[in-house]
């Protein structure tokens, strides 16, 4: 069986995460309270434009090939990304994310 994975925003809110999904489980608490629990402890999407997702390799002081390599896209997309003429999405756009929030040491 597999586990799910869930990017928590902090240790803190992982194990009060566990925690809520037992009593969800044993029915103590219903669906719509998890789910709006889930959105409370779970890392938030944010949208990036080009200028965006450049400052964030810049920042990172990588290439766009490293980025790219980083991020387990093609250096073409991240080039497109940055040129506007793409939008990241998907697990790209939720690594963007955690990048964003953590720095990009935290998904490599």
């Amino acid at each position: 069986m597999a586990t799910k994975q869930h990017p928590y925003r902090s240790k803190a809110l992982r194990s009060l995460h566990l925690a809520m999904e037992g009593l969800h489980k044993v029915g103590a608490i219903d669906r719509k309270t998890m789910r709006e629990f889930d959105v409370e402890c779970l890392t938030t999407i944010e949208t990036f434009d080009a200028d965006g997702i450049r400052a964030l390799r810049e920042k990172a002081q990588m290439s766009q090939a490293v980025f790219a390599r980083v991020l387990n896209v093609s250096t073409s997309v991240v080039s497109k990304w940055e040129q506007g003429e793409k939008r990241p999405s998907g697990p790209s756009l939720k690594l963007l994310s955690l990048a964003y929030r953590k720095g990009v040491e935290a998904i490599m």
